[in-house]
C-alpha cells in the first residue's frame, strides 16, 4: 500500500499552530507560525497523529490524500 501525503494550503493556513502541537513528528512552524511539513508521506506508525491534524485544523487546511 502507498504511503498517505499531506498537505497544507498555505494561503488558507493562519498559524494556529495545532498541527504541529498535536502532531509535533509531522508538522513544524515557519517563522511566522505557520505549519509545514517535515513529511510529506506520512509514515504508518504517525497516520494516527496525520488524522488529528487534520481534524484540528481550524482553517481546514491540512489534508490527507492516499
Amino acid at each position: 500500500m502507498a504511503p498517505m501525503k499531506l498537505r497544507i494550503d498555505t494561503e488558507a493556513c493562519t498559524g494556529h499552530g495545532r498541527c504541529y502541537s498535536l502532531a509535533p513528528d509531522l508538522f513544524d512552524a515557519d517563522e511566522y507560525g505557520h505549519g509545514v511539513l517535515r513529511h510529506e508521506e506520512v509514515p504508518d506508525h504517525l497516520t494516527e497523529q496525520a488524522h488529528t491534524a487534520v481534524s484540528n485544523c481550524p482553517e481546514r487546511a491540512i489534508t490527507l490524500e492516499p
